[in-house]
């Protein structure tokens, strides 16, 4: 395999290794472990929980200009109560550190996708034990341009039973779960840099931060090694890089565990060496140091 290098960094301790080609993304839905949100509703003294699991929690679709397709998503009430589910459309963000935002994004930025989504039905109630369907219609219009988009269908749950009027008194706790829709339309090329390596030591376990910068207009994702070498060389540990988004010309970190508090190493400098592959044909590489105290 030929290799080629190149810096990314100042330092030089960050570099791309070449020449792997990887399929391009998939545009069949993925299906994300079920979700599961404990509500307590409270009218005076008495108490009603609600326990409602929704899958899919991530949609990934590959798209043309002008294609439709409908998805579905199942909400399961396993709860005793029967539930109300209300679904919406709603524009969504992520925080630097890749927390998903839902107050206080704008709608419609260039990267939207909520005008192009029907729901179906958007109100339903669901009796104990049964499962729902909801289903949602997305079209793209005919002269989009190749990108990137994303938006997401966002459940609330509350007591479907009740006297509305009583209702209208009290304080409403509402608890809510999202359907995070990726939508790529054509093939934009990747352009991702790692710019830093930051060192995070937590109670519990010590990460390797690493700083992602999206400059290309597509929604890439996540995935690779971390591995530490002693002072010989020899690699003592490897960690999975964490499956996770990297929207369109944005930046974020990237967390990943190096060291656990009850999995110690001797007290000593060890080589964290990160490979990160979000489709490119060069893997990402960059390298740094780790002190193990005694």
């Amino acid at each position: 395999m030929d290799l080629r290098r190149r810096r990314l960094h100042a330092d030089g301790h960050l570099h791309a290794l070449g020449a792997l080609r990887f399929p391009s993304a998939r545009s069949a839905a993925v299906r994300a472990a079920a979700a599961v949100v404990i509500l307590a509703t409270t009218s005076t003294l008495s108490s009603a929980q609600i326990s409602v699991e929704v899958s899919p929690l991530r949609v990934e679709l590959q798209a043309g200009p002008g294609g439709s397709t409908t998805q579905a998503i199942s909400v399961n009430n396993s709860g005793k109560e029967p539930v109300r589910v209300r679904g919406r459309v709603s524009d969504w963000d992520l925080s630097h550190d890749g927390s998903p935002q839902f107050e206080g994004v704008p709608e419609g930025g260039p990267y939207s996708a909520s005008a192009w989504v029907r729901i179906a039905p958007p109100d339903i109630v669901i009796d104990p034990g049964k499962e729902g369907t909801v289903r949602f219609t997305l079209t793209v219009p005919a002269d989009t341009q190749p990108a990137g988009f994303r938006t997401s269908v966002l459940f609330e749950f509350l007591p479907a039973a009740g006297d509305p009027v009583a209702k209208g008194r009290e304080v409403q706790f509402r608890s809510r779960i999202a359907t995070l829709i990726y939508v790529n339309v054509g093939q934009p090329p990747i352009q991702v840099e790692l710019t830093d390596l930051r060192i995070r030591p937590l109670p519990d376990e010590t990460q390797v931060i690493a700083i992602l910068n999206n400059t290309s207009k597509r929604t890439v994702r996540t995935k690779g090694t971390l591995t530490l070498y002693d002072s010989a060389g020899k690699p003592v540990r490897e960690t999975a890089v964490p499956d996770v988004p990297l929207l369109p010309e944005r930046e974020r970190e990237v967390a990943i565990p190096a060291l656990e508090a009850g999995k110690p190493l001797p007290a000593g400098e060890y080589r964290v060496e990160v490979k990160i592959d979000v489709g490119m044909p060069a893997v990402l590489v960059g390298e740094t140091t780790i002190k193990v105290e005694k």
